[in-house]
């Protein structure tokens, strides 16, 4: 249940929607298998076996985006399409040109895609309809720019933002570490990453290690700035905070497992239970974090 990675947006404080409104919005784009010449496919999943494409609890919406991707790798396409070369230029003595051969890889492609096997990755997204936010579980930009598009083509208009916060996580992380003063309610963790700000951009790491304040401060005379930190928020989740914004390798904590609602009577009803502890507590990381790097920055 837990997201691994947050990609925080901000959604407009006008915006609003109701479930059944985004639910047939969604149904519109609902996951359907690629056709035989399809190389992928995207849509809406039911985020929970058996539900809707909207699954809410106490104004919080879990939404799931499907890509569907054939593996057609492009070594066994020039492989085929070298042995059709080879049999052609036996038929008509010499070697096909460069147009030639592009039509064969396209026909090889063509000949081969329904025979490819496919794999599918899912990607969650979160919408907080009380505080107004939308969060991807998603590591990569492609993958939550894939969401935030196909959102836009079913919620016009879908006015989310990009959160900008007064001061620069790098800034600030640096800062953290210089005086060995994590903001209110979070604590460091072993793992820092210092980069050059330079064109170099010579960086150092330390994993699973304590970096001293004296090291710190040699590097930041050197011309680095801290770009990746690991971070405990209230001793109830872990993350790594980077320079971009990003929350990585989200962990819950012993804590938080030992207070999981064990009385849930059916799947659904522990779905339900496990969806509120997560957006609860990370509602409250989110906005801690913002207020620690100090408060939301208004652009435009």
């Amino acid at each position: 249940m837990w997201f691994k990675n947050l990609r925080v947006f901000r959604l407009a404080p006008s915006w609003s929607t109701s479930v059944d409104a985004l639910e047939a919005a969604l149904e519109k784009q609902a996951f359907q298998p690629g056709g035989s010449q399809e190389m992928q496919s995207l849509g809406w999943v039911p985020p929970r076996e058996g539900g809707g494409l909207v699954h809410a609890v106490n104004g919080q919406l879990l939404l799931s985006l499907r890509a569907e991707k054939k593996l057609l790798p492009t070594t066994v396409i020039n492989q085929v399409a070298r042995a059709k070369a080879q049999d052609m230029e036996e038929q008509q003595g010499y070697k096909p040109g460069r147009k030639q051969m592009k039509e064969i890889k396209e026909q090889v492609t063509e000949e081969l895609l329904p025979k490819a096997f496919s794999i599918y990755r899912d990607t969650r997204v979160w919408i907080d309809t009380r505080q107004h936010w939308l969060v991807i579980d998603a590591a990569a930009a492609a993958k939550s720019d894939e969401v935030l598009g196909m959102l836009a083509k079913a919620i016009e208009p879908f006015p989310v933002l990009q959160l900008h916060v007064e001061t620069s996580p790098a800034s600030a992380m640096t800062d953290w570490l210089i005086s060995d003063e994590p903001p209110a309610g979070f604590s460091v963790d072993q793992d820092t990453e210092l980069r050059s700000t330079s064109e170099s951009r010579a960086a150092v790491r330390y994993v699973r290690q304590s970096i001293e304040i004296d090291d710190v401060r040699k590097h930041v005379q050197a011309g680095k700035q801290c770009t990746r930190l690991a971070l405990t928020w209230a001793d109830r989740v872990s993350f790594v905070l980077t320079e971009g914004l990003d929350i990585k390798r989200v962990t819950p904590l012993d804590v938080l497992k030992e207070n999981q609602d064990s009385s849930a009577q059916n799947e659904v009803e522990q779905f339900d239970s496990d969806m509120a502890l997560m957006t609860g507590e990370l509602t409250k990381l989110i906005e801690g974090l913002v207020e620690a790097l100090g408060g939301e920055k208004k652009v435009g």
